[in-house]
Parts: C-alpha cells; sequence; structure tokens
C-alpha cells in the first residue's frame, strides 16, 4: 500500500510512503528522489512547483582540492617519544603550522521552477511513494510526478493536466537562486525550440576556478504552444509536459549538444510510463527486500507524516520512518554512500561542509546495508574508499612514515588527502579509520559468503600499516598505541593526542586478525602474533571500559561520540556470551555517558551499543529522546540537533540499523533474536532480514511466543540465542528451517 491509497478503507498494512495535505513552503521539507548520483528535491507553493536539483559531484572548489596532508613522518619518532615521557600536550604542535582547512563543500545545482497564473486556493496534497520513487502532487486534477531514474540517471517530471481541463499553462526556468548561492557564481542560461519542445540549459562557473557545472532540460509537450519566455519558456494549453533534467560538473565547456542528444536517446519512443517502469526495476525490487511491522493502529497508519511525528509513542511512527530511513539511504547511495545531508540540500551552506564524515556519522547511516539487504549502499560505501585508496596511501607515508594507508575523518568525494585537522581535533592522528571504514565491506561479504579480493587486499595493506606503525612497547612488553586519539574526545586531564585509545587497540586487533584470516600463510601468521602483543583493555575504577586503556588517563563522559565501545558495535570483539565481564564494563561505560550536545548521531550509537549488550531500556530512552526531541523534518528526512536544526541524514538513515538490532543480530556463527525487544512493541513481522552466515530471515513475535524462518545458502552450524538461553542450530544450504518458540 502507497501512502496515496489513505482514501476508503484504512492500512492494514504499514504504509510504504508519505503524504501531506499542504505544500512545502520549506525546502526542509520537501519530499525526496534519487538515484544515487542526482537527487530531486520537491518543494513550492500552490502556484509554483519546484524542484532542487542535486548531484554527488557538486562540490564548490575552496582551494582544498589542491590541498595534501602534512609531511611529518620525520617527526613522528620524536612525538612518540615525548608521549611515552608522559608530556600530555606533546602533539599539540605535530602539524605544519596549517589552518583548519574544511573540504569543498557540497551544494546544489538550481531548482527547476514552473509557475502557474494564481488561482484561488485549491484542493492540494503531496505524497512520495517509497516503492516507486515518485513525488506526486495533486491539485483539483492536476498530477505532477518526479522521480530520479536508476536506470537512465535522469531526473523525470511529468505534468497532466485534468480530464476535465483546462489545459496545462505554465512558465519553466532553471533558476540558480537558492539561499547562500555565491554572489560572484558565474551564470549563464541559455533556451532554444525543439521539434519536442525546448531545451534549457544553465552554466555555473564557481568563483576563481576553472571548474563549473551545467545542467541540462529536455522539455517535451504534448498540445497547446510553446514559447521562449526569458532565460525559461511558457507553455500554453499543454496536455502533458514531460521534462528530463541532468546535471554535470566538468572543467572546461560541457558539449551541450552530445547532452541534449543523449536525453533525446532516453525519451525517444518512450513515455512517462516507460521511463518509470525502467526504474522500478532497479528501485523496487531493492527497498522491498526487508520489511517491517509493529502491529499499528490503521488510522495512525493512515496520517499525514507530519501528524504522525506528533504522536512519538506510535508503533506506526516506527514503521514510517523505518520505511523512509530504507527508501532515503537507497535513494542517497550510488556513485557514493550518503554524505552528512544524504544527497540533497537547498542551501549552498552545508553545515560541516555536506562531507562524508568517516569517524562516526557515515558508518553510522550505512549500518542496515548489510542486514538489510541494501548491497546497493555498501557498493557505494566501496566505491568511495577505492576511489580515494591511492591518497589513503599517501596520508600514511606522509603523515607516519609507514606502508599501507591513513584514511581521512572528512572527505569531500573528490579528495580523500587527511588535511582537515587541528589542535582540537587532531584528525590526522586517527589511526583506526581503515579498519572501521572497511568492517561494513567484511559484513557484506559474510552475508553473501563471497571474499571479493578487493577487500581482502585492503585489509592486508592496513595490516601492513600496523606492522610499520606499531614499533613502541611498554614495561610489561606490550606494543603501545602512540600516538592514538578516540574520535573526537579527549581525556580529562592530558591532550587529545595519547596512547592506547580503546577504539585504537579494537581496531589493530581486528584489523589483523581479519587480515589474517582472508589471506593464510606466513603473514597471518606474523599479523596474529603482532596482535597479539597489543594491552587488553583497562577498567576503570568507576568498572566502565576505559576510553584509554593507558592507565592514569582520565575518561570524559559528557561526549557525542562512542569510539571507545567500538569492540561492542559494530565489531564482535566484546559481547555478553564470550566475553560477560567486559561487556559488564562497556555497559557501564554506556551508562556513564552523557549526550553533550544532543546530536542525533549519539543517541542513535547509543542505541546501537545498548542492543548489543541486551537493553532494551537504553535503546527506548535513544529511542525516546529522537522521537520526542523534533528531530524529523515533514519530509522524514531528519535534523542534526532537536528542533529540526540544521539539515542532516543521521538520524534518517540510521534508524533502520537500531530497529533491525534490537531485533536480529547475527555474527558468522551465532543468531540472536529479540536482544533489546522494546516493551511499547510487544508484537510484529520483520521479513527478509540478511544474516552474517548466509540465511535470510523473517521473523514474527507476539506476546505469546515468537517463529523464525531461516533460507540459509550454504550448510552451517550456529549458535541460536535468545532470553531462554543457547543451543546450536544446523542449518542446510536450500531447506528452510523454521523456529517456533512459545517465550523469548
Amino acid at each position: 500500500m502507497t501512502a496515496t491509497a489513505t482514501d476508503g478503507p484504512l492500512p492494514t498494512v504499514p504504509v510504504h510512503g508519505t503524504w501531506e495535505p499542504d505544500p512545502a513552503a520549506r525546502w526542509e521539507d520537501g519530499f525526496l528522489s534519487g538515484n544515487g548520483r542526482h537527487g530531486a528535491l520537491v518543494s513550492g507553493t500552490p502556484d509554483e512547483d519546484r524542484v532542487v536539483v542535486t548531484h554527488h559531484t557538486l562540490v564548490r572548489p575552496n582551494g582544498s582540492e589542491h590541498a595534501r596532508p602534512p609531511r611529518l613522518a620525520d617527526r613522528l619518532a620524536e612525538l612518540q617519544d615525548r608521549l611515552l615521557a608522559g608530556e600530555t600536550a606533546a602533539a599539540d604542535d605535530f602539524t605544519d603550522g596549517r589552518e583548519l582547512q574544511w573540504v569543498q563543500p557540497f551544494h546544489p545545482a538550481f531548482q527547476i521552477l514552473l509557475g502557474e497564473p494564481p488561482a484561488p486556493a485549491r484542493f492540494h496534497r503531496r505524497s512520495v511513494d517509497f516503492t516507486t520513487g515518485e513525488v506526486t502532487t495533486a491539485r483539483d486534477g492536476l498530477l505532477s510526478r518526479v522521480f530520479v531514474s536508476r536506470a537512465d540517471d535522469v531526473i523525470v517530471q511529468h505534468l497532466t493536466a485534468p480530464a476535465a481541463g483546462p489545459a496545462l499553462t505554465r512558465t519553466v526556468s532553471l533558476d540558480h537562486r537558492l539561499p547562500g548561492v555565491p554572489a560572484d557564481l558565474g551564470v549563464g542560461h541559455g533556451a532554444v525550440l525543439t521539434p519536442e519542445g525546448a531545451l534549457l540549459t544553465l552554466r555555473a562557473r564557481y568563483p576563481g576556478s576553472d571548474r563549473a557545472y551545467t545542467g541540462v532540460t529536455l522539455i517535451a509537450v504534448t498540445g497547446g504552444t510553446t514559447t521562449l519566455a526569458g532565460p525559461g519558456l511558457r507553455v500554453e494549453d499543454a496536455g502533458t509536459v514531460l521534462i528530463l533534467t541532468r546535471v554535470r560538473r566538468h572543467t572546461g565547456e560541457l558539449d551541450v549538444t552530445e547532452e541534449a542528444r543523449a536525453l533525446r536517446d532516453v525519451l525517444t519512443g518512450r513515455g512517462y510510463d516507460d521511463l518509470l517502469a525502467r526504474h522500478l526495476a532497479e528501485h523496487r525490487t531493492a527497498y522491498t527486500r526487508v520489511t517491517l511491522d509493529l502491529a499499528a493502529e490503521p488510522a495512525e497508519r493512515a496520517l499525514p507524516g507530519s501528524e504522525l511525528l506528533k504522536r512519538p509513542g506510535s508503533p506506526a511512527l516506527l514503521e514510517r520512518l523505518f520505511a523512509a530511513g530504507r527508501y532515503h539511504l537507497l535513494s542517497a547511495s550510488g556513485l557514493f554512500p550518503p554524505r552528512l545531508t544524504g544527497l540533497w540540500t537547498g542551501d549552498w551552506d552545508t553545515a560541516w561542509s555536506g562531507a562524508f564524515t568517516t569517524d562516526a556519522n557515515l558508518n553510522l547511516q550505512t549500518a542496515s546495508a548489510a542486514a538489510g539487504a541494501l548491497p546497493e549502499v555498501t557498493e557505494a560505501h566501496a566505491r568511495l574508499i577505492r576511489h580515494q585508496w591511492e591518497h589513503w596511501r599517501a596520508n600514511a607515508r606522509d603523515i607516519l612514515g609507514t606502508r599501507g594507508v591513513l584514511a581521512p575523518a572528512h572527505t569531500d568525494g573528490e579528495s580523500g588527502y587527511l588535511f582537515h585537522y587541528n589542535r582540537e581535533y587532531p584528525l590526522h592522528l586517527w589511526t583506526a579509520g581503515a579498519d572501521w571504514l572497511l568492517k561494513p565491506l567484511v559484513d557484506h561479504d559474510e552475508t553473501t559468503g563471497t571474499r571479493d579480493p578487493r577487500t581482502a587486499a585492503a585489509l592486508a595493506e592496513v595490516a601492513t600499516f600496523y606492522e610499520d606503525f606499531l614499533t613502541r612497547t611498554d614495561a610489561d612488553g606490550h606494543l603501545v598505541v602512540v600516538p592514538s586519539y578516540s574520535p573526537e574526545n579527549r581525556p580529562a586531564n592530558a591532550g587529545p593526542v595519547t596512547l592506547d585509545a580503546a577504539m585504537d587497540l579494537s581496531a589493530a586487533r581486528h584489523a589483523l586478525h581479519t587480515a589474517a584470516d582472508h589471506r593464510p600463510g606466513p603473514d597471518a601468521d606474523r599479523w596474529r602474533a603482532l596482535a597479539d602483543r597489543l594491552p587488553p583493555h583497562r577498567i576503570n575504577a568507576d568498572g566502565a571500559l576505559a576510553e584509554w586503556a593507558r592507565p592514569g588517563l582520565e575518561d570524559t563522559y559528557d561526549h557525542r561520540h562512542l569510539s571507545h565501545l567500538y569492540g561492542v558495535w559494530p565489531l564482535d570483539e566484546i559481547n555478553p556470551y564470550d566475553t560477560p565481564g567486559l561487556a559488564g564494563a562497556a555497559h557501564r561505560a554506556l551508562e556513564l555517558r552523557g549526550a553533550e550536545n544532543e546530536s542525533a548521531h549519539g543517541y542513535l550509537h547509543h542505541a546501537l551499543i545498548a542492543a548489543r549488550l541486551r537493553d532494551p531500556g537504553r535503546v527506548t530512552n535513544a529511542l525516546r529522546a529522537v522521537l520526542e526531541g523534533d528531530f524529523f523534518h515533514d519530509s522524514l528526512m531528519s535534523a542534526h540537533y532537536p528542533h529540526r536544526h540544521v539539515y542532516n541524514a543521521d538520524a534518517a538513515h540510521t534508524l533502520p540499523a537500531v530497529l533491525i538490532e534490537m531485533l536480529v543480530q547475527s555474527t558468522p556463527d551465532r543468531l540472536v533474536l529479540l536482544p533489546a525487544l522494546p516493551a511499547a512493541y510487544p508484537r510484529g513481522e520483520l521479513r527478509g532480514i540478511r544474516t552474517r552466515f548466509g540465511a535470510e530471515l523473517d521473523l514474527t513475535w507476539a506476546p505469546d511466543g515468537l517463529r523464525a524462518v531461516l533460507r540459509p545458502h550454504r550448510t552451517h552450524r550456529v549458535e541460536l540465542r535468545t532470553s531462554s538461553g543457547a543451543r546450536p542450530l544446523d542449518l542446510v544450504a536450500g531447506e528452510d528451517h523454521v523456529l517456533t518458540l512459545g517465550t523469548w
């Protein structure tokens, strides 16, 4: 059932879409469509439709496109000596003196404006169908539909006149004048009549740069007349208007004639329905693989999103946010994974440059990809890494003098060089990044049962980094991770760069063991031996897993990041079954952690870790903080802070992962059912989940028991965990296995 199907009988299944009875006056409330390359943000007024066009490649040159990592390798030994000697601020001058430099900021291209003659207030309804990616606006019989095609990589917009008239009269133009646009952006417009209607172009040259972007819009009109009007055109008395748009970022001049020919090739012999069908073969197939039903009230399922957001305790709200998060995550993933803003923005002034922030946000946003059966997201994540791998090698070589790689904490997608750092945020010394960013690729391989040789090769390079980097030892013979940084925190009694951060220990251990698993032989033996020399985690005087294993470093508890609990989530290093003592200490650390600035990613990161530690109460509290904190716009895209402050995709994209983790968890050898189910959701169904031992899973639960159907793709024995205990589970490839438990 789609979002438009709320007239008549109330929905008895979750609604895969959302709707609003009023126009979106704020761009943040505009409904979204995307194909992982182009994005469309649809808003407007009763008299004007607006489609903001975005593209993953659109980043504004700011000088950082020429930035390179600092060459500090010849000073590393001195820094290590000073830190080991107890100089807590030794890293403050480990720099080449540069100021903090942000990556190139993400920005919108332009908006497609479709104006009409002023008219009295009329019936208005807008909706987005998650199963198709269509954003629909309906008023008085006139229908406007927009989607972004995965098959043809084009933004498609279709206007249809009411069957009973009147015919369409519209002005169509491309307008770059969005909030924050540089005053000195060099803009040129083009408009020409064509046999099918018209061709519009907008070319924008970045100030002080040889780089530019060009939008090309082909307009096909049925009936009526088409005339040029200013930089756009005027359509009168038409039956339908079909609009195809692409945008390209380039240097020099773009061959607009060739771009127009390519758009005509897409259109030739096809109407709107044909174009949509080509798109659905890819989009609908991916979106519908996994569904969640929380047995919500039909009357609440029928509500518009803005009304449902006023009911934070409603299961219908979580159903819709799960569906919306899954839809937006898929729509933002293709050329790259999602940015801080997903794939969308209506403003040139994007917070934190609208970058890919890799020390927390990116992995949180994509956390549902493996279990949620979205390999499209994982492939986009992998594409970003592979595109920048040579830059990561340069970072390791220039900053630390090692082989292997060093990942940046911020990237614009174009550059992977590590230059964004300062004294307060010494991100050039975050050595855990490569392992953290490769973990989703390892999860994907475990889910599919195949090992991508490119991932294996990458893991081997990370292991060689640690061979070169881990050269210092303590009095007990343990290796020391020095320098060490726990994003984005610092000890209460030292500078941010110290020794043996828990995240660094977990990352080094995981990277070395995982690389060894992927490459048996002498290298593997050496890597495992190196991992075994790392120090253990430390439990502090409060009974909590310490953020820094080095004795004497005091924890800072009130912080939005939870880097030190990397071993709990997403790793399996610390868990209640194999390491109950460390799991208890990790749980104590979670209890002591504050929310600091109430960032959405902090709350949901907390929830993911709480789910791994089987704490439904903390999962409930974290979800409540987000759902009651007014983090979601009417579009069901989210904000970074409460009260819809700062457009940001963290909450929207991470929420599906939280809901999956509280219901199902898996490792290559274990299945955990309902580990952290909040009491507010006593019954429901989760279908299509992929496990890391190679089985698909459908789960149904109710107060009187649960039923799980496993469809394994490989023969394997796993441990089944429920609240009633553990037992072995033997799975045979190709044979469905049904579990029925009276209690959970």
